[in-house]
């Protein structure tokens, strides 16, 4: 199981799902890393992953390019005199893709948060092939938001494997929640593969 995993806003809940599915595909007997090709600000998500996968890859193997801003990449970038090149991540990910059977990549922000110059996070996912997992962080507003990030991730050409609706704790008792999860499965034809609670610790991974 390969995927690329992108949220329909920052703070969707990515690295949480990215996690949660590399412990569980490794409790169901694959070899999966994960890894978040870039990162802005503490590099608290990408020891997360590390973990996950219990620590079989470098830091910089999860995580080959590190800006130290929390901000936008282009923007985290440019503070650093510095520009995004996908050359710098895509040998690495092409790397483990070939010596492992299963690799998540995290996305950094949002489907079309801008790495550099004409140059977004949609654009490395195609470069990298993977179906696409949507994380949707279940409030109001994520109706709209996971349509226009569908509908994009269909015009650059890729297929969207699943939607994870994440239930984040600081959305308990939001009143759009039902309605997001019933609307969902109406207005697309995206399968909802995991519905996440606040703390879960696993998902039931079917094994083919």
């Amino acid at each position: 199981m390969n995927l690329f995993i992108t949220g329909i806003d920052t703070n969707a809940g990515k690295t949480f799902v990215t996690e949660l599915l590399t412990r569980s595909l490794r409790k169901a007997g694959f070899d999966t890393v994960a890894m978040k090709p870039i990162s802005c600000g503490e590099p608290e998500d990408s020891r997360r992953l590390r973990a996950a996968a219990d620590n079989e890859l470098s830091m910089d193997e999860v995580t080959p390019v590190a800006y130290a801003a929390p901000l936008a990449p282009i923007e985290a970038a440019r503070l650093e005199g510095r520009s995004f090149d996908s050359s710098e991540v895509l040998p690495i990910i092409e790397r483990l893709h070939r010596t492992h059977r299963s690799l998540l990549v995290e996305g950094v922000g949002g489907w079309l948060v801008p790495l550099a110059q004409d140059y977004s996070t949609a654009d490395l996912a195609k470069a990298i092939g993977f179906p696409v997992l949507l994380v949707v962080r279940n409030r109001l507003g994520a109706l709209n938001h996971t349509l226009l990030t569908l509908e994009s991730i269909a015009a650059h050409g890729l297929t969207c494997e699943g939607i994870v609706l994440n239930n984040h704790p600081e959305d308990v008792g939001d009143l759009a929640a039902d309605g997001n999860r019933r609307l969902l499965s109406k207005l697309t034809n995206i399968p909802i593969l995991f519905e996440i609670s606040p703390g879960q610790s696993d998902l039931k991974i079917a094994v083919a």
